[in-house]
């Protein structure tokens, strides 16, 4: 059973990455990032741990966004980048 100490202190908006055209991804995922409000996530879904993205949301974002597996498998990818007040 979960209780409220559970459960994130952020509003999490569901992404998933894997029915948007790999050649849209990149743009989609920073413009969606770029929409959020301090204290919002977007919870990511991908069916490969995206490596090279996370060093571009490192370089975009810096200290704004945080990064947060849920779920790492080899075919299951589940990651909230947190917005943050910087």
């Amino acid at each position: 059973m979960n209780s409220t100490a559970d459960a994130p202190s952020y509003t999490p908006y569901p992404f998933d990455a894997r029915g948007i055209a790999r050649r849209f991804r990149h743009s989609a995922i920073f413009g969606a990032l770029g929409a959020l409000q301090p204290g919002e996530a977007m919870r990511f879904v991908n069916d490969h741990d995206p490596l090279p993205l996370l060093n571009q949301l490192r370089e975009k974002f810096g200290e704004r966004v945080d990064i947060q597996y849920l779920q790492r498998d080899a075919d299951a990818i589940v990651i909230d980048f947190i917005v943050l007040t910087v």
